[in-house]
């Protein structure tokens, strides 16, 4: 599924991968839920319920003791609980992480590959730049030529004509 996700278009994409995250978490926090429950700690927890019962007729210092200690265990337990939460979003940094990374580098590809045919157009313009001056070349040469010849056309008539007339 992640990977189906990751290959959406990016609108879709951030909201399927954000969808899949929370799955995952409820996932982790059931597989969490059975363990315990299926753990020996439950059997743990029945001793305990126990003790306290029979701890009720014992010296108060050993009650203190036995309330702090399961005070600790509380705490133990939090402290593992944020652990195991803390490295869930640890993870769940690192998919993101890899998933932008994964994105950046389609992006550098898309835009190496734009870099090489924008070299290829400026090397089709300098060409047709090359070409554009020879024409232009060309262009004005043959201006002056046919200038030229209409010229000397323009002195032979009246060469001639003159010529005629003064003969005649």
């Amino acid at each position: 599924m992640d990977l189906e996700a990751r290959s959406l278009q990016p609108s879709a994409k951030a909201m399927m991968l954000a969808k899949l995250r929370e799955y995952k978490s409820d996932l982790n926090k059931l597989k969490r839920e059975f363990k315990r429950i299926s753990s020996p700690n439950a059997d743990q927890a029945s001793r305990e319920e126990l003790l306290e019962s029979g701890m009720a007729n014992v010296h108060p210092a050993s009650a203190d003791q036995g309330e702090r200690m399961a005070m600790s265990m509380e705490r133990l337990n939090q402290s593992s609980d944020k652990i195991m939460e803390s490295r869930r979003t640890v993870l769940e940094t690192e998919e993101l992480g890899v998933s932008i990374l994964q994105d950046l580098q389609q992006q550098r590809e898309t835009l190496l590959h734009s870099h090489k045919k924008l070299y290829g157009v400026d090397d089709a313009i300098d060409k047709s730049k090359k070409v554009l001056t020879a024409m232009s070349r060309r262009m004005s040469r043959n201006k002056w030529i046919v200038g030229s010849v209409v010229g000397v056309l323009i002195v032979a008539i009246i060469f001639i004509l003159s010529y005629k007339l003064s003969h005649h």
